[in-house]
């Protein structure tokens, strides 16, 4: 692992404006004289409690806004798969909505539901995981100065999985909501049942997992990296003191706002 920091460490370099970090209690450090766990150095700790919250907190945060947006994807898959007729986000609204009626602006929303849920408790709970078992592979020092590096490997790793867990159900959404009206089934159980036993030809549940891998696992590292950045640029230029001195109110703002 030694070996692996020094190579990277222009993602990251150490910032001269960045306090070090501060020494942590005894009874931390008293954990382990050999070796240092990450889990341990947070406040709250980074328990298996700890991580099931970040998971919920995935859940909501995906789940909830990607069906919120169901009718908007649904225009934007027709408007890749027949970008003649679905020529723009009004205009393919009020086709589908003419065709099919206003209920078909809403096909696919309960894989959607599903999958997009199953994602973001693995997305964020994961990511929590992650980055806490690569800091105690790095060590305490490494860990901080190599804080970058860390932060693109467990959002990397976390979305691996999160797509393993979405990829199914995001064929199903697809599929659901790009089938002319009458050719596929709407319904959750019968369209699984319909991909299932066309499987040789949809090439279900995990046909579309590395297009997927591609997408997405560039994108959920950025993403991670400059939350992660700008929640520090917070604690060091706007609110200089220890984050555990500001009540949970503002904690969440800053994490909001970033």
């Amino acid at each position: 692992m030694s070996a692996f920091f020094p190579v990277i460490s222009s993602l990251n370099p150490a910032a001269p404006s960045v306090a070090a970090p501060k020494a942590r209690p005894a009874s931390v450090l008293a954990t382990s004289a050999a070796k240092w766990d990450a889990r341990l150095s947070h406040d709250p700790i980074h328990d298996n409690a700890y991580y099931g919250k970040c998971m919920i907190g995935g859940i909501l945060s995906c789940g909830l806004t990607h069906t919120g947006i169901t009718p908007l994807d649904v225009v934007k898959c027709n408007m890749q798969v027949n970008p003649a007729k679905y020529n723009g986000l009004l205009p393919g609204l009020k086709t589908i909505a003419s065709e099919e009626g206003a209920g078909a602006l809403f096909k696919g929303w309960a894989p959607t539901a599903i999958g997009y849920s199953a994602q973001g408790m693995c997305k964020f709970g994961f990511y929590e995981f992650f980055k806490d078992f690569y800091s105690s592979m790095a060590g305490e020092e490494n860990a901080y100065k190599y804080r970058g590096a860390i932060y693109l490997a467990g959002s990397a790793s976390a979305e691996f999985f999160a797509d393993m867990a979405l990829c199914p159900m995001e064929m199903v959404k697809v599929k659901v909501q790009t089938s002319p009206a009458g050719t596929f089934p709407v319904e959750l159980g019968p369209a699984v049942a319909a991909m299932k036993a066309n499987s040789a030809e949809t090439r279900f549940p995990f046909g579309s997992l590395v297009p997927l891998w591609s997408r997405q696992i560039p994108y959920t590292m950025a993403k991670f990296f400059f939350f992660e950045k700008v929640v520090e640029a917070f604690y060091t230029y706007v609110f200089t003191e220890p984050k555990s001195s500001y009540p949970k109110s503002t904690q969440l703002g800053i994490t909001f706002a970033s």
